[in-house]
């Protein structure tokens, strides 16, 4: 058998954009894996992958022509059925052997082996190693099945009568194994050794491969195209640097906007292009967001972050003269940013107050009614949230209390205005766009300090490391705006399913979670919840349950992706803290606790009162009597949990976990002693209740930071 390189491509027509990462990251994927599975290549074989607009392709390192036979232990029956009683094969195994491709003569080869409790027979067979073009040919038809295909297409094939489903129209299969042509076939398709290039640079009409090798190479230099999706999106950023450098300036940074260009090119030629400084009266997100969306262009950004009337766009084609290609796209820019600007000029002839009313016109859910009905659970939830933030700072000046007035009022006109800009003009044209525009409309209007910053911080943080709302008006309007939204489907059952979040639930559970633990808030969220039910009246059944369930289950995997070890998680979230911000507190503490040398002992001796109080049947008993305390060791722990305890409640109560712990690191002496020489389940029934109440007393006492037997190996 001789190895030699692969190289398995498909050309297609113009591939979704936004798809081809993932496509040609699949292809190469699965294509490879099942020829490893088939024994066709090392597990450790080097794949790369290739994706361009037009084709699919793959290199695989060193694939064999055969795949070796493989020995195969095949399961017949049990003994007892297979053999009569003078140990000739009945009717059932000859029938069996049959089936595989065997007969009677192979009895006496047949081995007896244990079947779980009785004997089986086995037959021992060679099963011969898969051709290169049997093997691949299953390993592009499973690559084709498996591809994360957005949309079907439908098509036919030439003959005019056979139709296809494939993301775009197939129309060239190669397949090499070194110099060789693999025999295989797919979409209608035969392979051969001959594709094409770039539509309008390439050097030649059909490009014959030499060699699986020459396949970069070749594409590169006869057909110019840069093949591989990495390289091409590397020279797409080198060539954006190029450009902006001698500018001064620094393209804004968008990777999925890279991703989509580099899809849709397959020899980047980067090019600068300006429009009138004018229009850089709209509000930057705004251009940013239409020449990105719309145009595929990458803004030029100042040393301070502000957008310049400069951009780059990334073309296809090298004219000798780029002068027209520069003029057009300047062009084409111009009637996008005349729009924008036209949007952001009529809205603000509108207040934001006056659009309030007609939120009630616009549907948020069938089930939960109008964005007004919304707007305006969101004011209660968020009221209900300022007096939760009173009540827990409480006894306070009367300086303070004014404070907290004026943060409700502010709570108040920002939640009623947070969703109007939901009916401007430009928010109807860019959805993302929600919330910032509101603010730009707010400043205008001129409304009071916070509130506009508020209103144009309600949705955050939107995604995975955005900002924390910038103000206290912002954090609650933002925290009541999650809520509202995470209760109201949960209540009507709208709850993510594997995959499948439609509602985004997961994000905004995390961000009510960054809310609670990054700013500090003195709020429990089992009482935030129920706070903001009546919010929702009869629309909703109480989600109280299952939304903390989900909660925790967010907090650990965002605990765990923080650096957390799953013991450490574990331990904390076992006493389910109400209150969120003590979370990151916690979990220092009970890693300061770890690293101290007497921290195995009591989280093992911690894990062992446990289980025996679990054991306890009925009422645990609570007060331990000094006159019942009559071994040494028991009376020296009692002694010891007293002297500690105030010490480390009172270190709790101020929220130094780390202190608290450490304080009943000094129990591992007497904790240690009472196991060796002190039975708790004595015969006298006295002293088995006392000795019972000093464990749930140590057990109290060990665990108000964390469940330490949590930490136990």
């Amino acid at each position: 058998m001789s190895n030699h390189n692969l190289l398995v491509e498909l050309f297609v027509e113009e591939l979704p954009p936004k798809a081809l990462k993932k496509l040609g990251e699949a292809f190469a994927t699965v294509l490879s894996d099942s020829l490893k599975s088939q024994g066709l290549v090392a597990a450790d074989a080097a794949v790369t992958a290739f994706a361009t607009p037009r084709r699919l392709a793959v290199h695989v390192a060193d694939v064999a022509a055969k795949a070796a036979d493989r020995a195969v232990q095949q399961k017949l029956m049990p003994v007892a059925v297979a053999l009569d009683a003078a140990g000739q094969p009945t009717p059932a195994l000859l029938k069996k052997l049959a089936s595989v491709g065997a007969d009677a003569s192979v009895v006496p080869q047949l081995k007896r082996a244990p079947d779980g409790k009785a004997e089986a027979l086995f037959l021992d067979t060679v099963v011969a190693g898969a051709s290169l073009a049997e093997g691949l040919q299953k390993a592009l038809d499973d690559a084709l099945g498996k591809l994360p295909i957005p949309k079907v297409m439908t098509y036919q094939l030439a003959d005019g009568w056979s139709d296809v489903k494939f993301v775009r129209p197939a129309h060239g299969l190669v397949a090499l194994h070194g110099e060789a042509v693999v025999n295989l076939s797919a979409l209608g398709l035969t392979a051969g050794r001959t594709t094409r290039g770039h539509r309008f640079e390439s050097k030649v009409d059909t490009i014959t491969l030499r060699h699986a090798d020459t396949y970069e190479q070749q594409l590169r230099e006869e057909g110019a195209v840069i093949a591989s999706f990495e390289r091409r999106r590397a020279e797409i950023v080198r060539q954006l640097q190029a450009q902006a450098e001698p500018l001064g300036l620094t393209p804004i940074d968008a990777p999925e906007l890279l991703d989509e260009v580099c899809a849709l090119v397959e020899l980047p030629n980067v090019l600068s292009c300006q429009f009138e400084p004018e229009f850089l009266a709209v509000p930057q997100e705004c251009l940013i967001l239409t020449m990105k969306a719309n145009q595929k262009y990458f803004p030029l950004l100042d040393g301070h972050g502000k957008l310049t009337h400069r951009f780059l766009l990334v073309s296809n084609i090298h004219p000798d003269d780029a002068g027209k290609v520069v003029e057009g796209n300047e062009r084409v820019v111009r009637p996008r940013l005349a729009d924008a600007k036209f949007f952001f000029d009529q809205d603000r002839k509108k207040p934001l107050a006056d659009r309030v009313a007609g939120l009630g016109k616009v549907v948020y859910h069938g089930k939960l009614g109008s964005q007004g009905e919304r707007s305006e659970r969101v004011r209660a939830i968020a009221h209900g949230i300022v007096n939760q933030l009173r009540m827990a700072t409480l006894p306070y000046t009367v300086e303070a209390k004014d404070e907290f007035d004026v943060l409700d009022s502010k709570v108040k006109e920002a939640s009623t205005l947070a969703k109007a800009d939901l009916l401007t003009d430009m928010v109807g044209e860019f959805p993302e766009l929600q919330g910032i525009m509101g603010g730009y409309y707010a400043r205008h209007e001129g409304l009071r300090d916070g509130v506009a910053i508020a209103i144009e911080d309600h949705y955050k943080p939107r995604f995975a490391g955005d900002a924390l709302p910038r103000n206290h008006t912002g954090t609650v309007v933002a925290l009541a705006d999650k809520l509202e939204t995470l209760i109201g489907l949960f209540g009507i059952g709208q709850l993510p399913t594997g995959d499948k979040d439609p509602f985004a639930l997961r994000r905004h559970a995390l961000g009510v979670i960054r809310i609670l633990v990054e700013k500090h808030l003195p709020l429990d969220l089992p009482a935030l919840i129920e706070a903001a039910l009546p919010a929702f009246g009869e629309l909703i059944q109480n989600p109280t349950a299952a939304l903390l369930s989900f909660f925790a289950d967010r907090l650990a995997v965002s605990l765990r992706d923080q650096g957390y070890s799953a013991q450490e998680v574990d331990a904390v979230l076992a006493l389910s803290p109400t209150r969120l911000g003590d979370v990151p507190r916690r979990l220092e503490a009970v890693r300061a606790f770890a690293a101290l040398p007497e921290s195995a002992s009591l989280a093992a001796a911690n894990k062992r009162v446990g289980n025996i109080l679990k054991k306890i049947e009925g009422a645990l008993p609570t007060e331990v009597k000094t006159e019942l305390l009559v071994e040494p060791a028991e009376q020296a722990l009692a002694q010891a949990l007293k002297a500690a305890k105030p010490q480390a409640d009172a270190l709790f109560e101020r929220h130094d976990y780390a202190g608290s712990l450490k304080t009943l690191a000094a129990l591992k002496a007497p904790v240690d002693a009472f196991f060796d020489d002190v039975m708790v389940n004595a015969d006298d029934a006295a002293l088995r209740a006392n000795r019972q109440a000093l464990l749930k007393q140590l057990h109290e006492a060990m665990n108000r930071v964390a469940d330490l037997s949590r930490l136990a190996v």
